[in-house]
């Protein structure tokens, strides 16, 4: 599996996604998924189209996404990591900002990815990434902003009212602020340069965030814990692990951990 197959499942997400969104924010919930949150008839589908296209491909893989859980697919072998909606809010609540999350994972840490890609499935754009090889935005390739001014930072939050308060210090710091509702999103605007820094103050999931860290360090950023600890030995799994600090170099890197009071 390379890039090129990954990129065949986004182009069938982007079609019948968009095809069917009216009628796939309509239905009633399906239960929680593997990763602990409410599964809804687009999440669902998603994730079927994944599977399905996986089916086709003949190859032996293990597919862990937020809904299924684990799913070998011809006995299993490398691990396909996918948040089949990312920002599942946004796309029941009609807010035009969703994406598919997928990374290959050659091994069993965040460090093990060799492919990200994160397709938003409104506008179409597809971010990728190989790891030795680049990022790149609709085949073009990226880089994270290059100088130093802490223009916009993005974040997210679980609870706000516990998760805000811990950041408050670090968003003041900012020209803007932005909650997109996408980590996904967020981590590859961070990896085009149209974002500054990305916080997620609460644990996140490897599935959330893995094909974002390898688009982000590919396209010369940094990305830690809240302790300024590299996440790349974070096991992969449907299960929260670590909280999130992005920036787009060293010296953003180094305010932000300043101002949360970790260097």
């Amino acid at each position: 599996m390379d890039i090129n197959d990954i990129r065949k499942i986004g182009g069938r997400l982007k079609r019948e996604i968009s095809d069917h969104l009216d009628e796939l924010r309509s239905g009633d919930s399906l239960g929680r998924g593997a990763g602990g949150d409410i599964t809804h008839p687009i999440d669902r589908r998603a994730e079927d189209i994944v599977y399905e296209e996986l089916e086709r491909l003949n190859e032996p893989v293990t597919l862990i996404s937020e809904e299924c859980g684990i799913r070998n697919i011809r006995g299993g072998g490398p691990a396909l990591l996918v948040d089949p909606i990312d920002g599942s809010r946004n796309a029941i609540s009609g807010v035009p900002l969703f994406s598919t999350s997928i990374a290959l994972i050659e091994g069993k840490t965040v460090n093990d990815t060799s492919v990200g890609y994160v397709v938003n499935l409104i506008s179409g754009d597809e971010y990728w990434a190989t790891k030795g090889g680049g990022s790149f935005l609709n085949g073009l390739a990226i880089r994270t902003q290059q100088d130093s001014i802490p223009r916009v930072i993005a974040y997210e939050t679980q609870t706000p009212r516990i998760d805000l308060p811990k950041i408050m210090l670090l968003l003041s710091l900012f020209n803007r602020t932005r909650c997109f509702g996408s980590t996904a999103l967020d981590m590859a605007f961070l990896a085009q340069g149209t974002v500054s820094a990305f916080i997620v103050p609460s644990s996140s999931r490897s599935f959330d965030f893995a094909a974002g860290y390898l688009l982000i360090k590919e396209a010369g950023g940094v990305v830690t814990d809240l302790e300024g600890s590299d996440i790349h030995e974070v096991i992969i799994s449907v299960e929260r692990s670590t909280p999130l600090l992005a920036s787009a170099n060293e010296e953003i890197q180094g305010k932000a951990l300043e101002l949360l009071g970790n260097k």
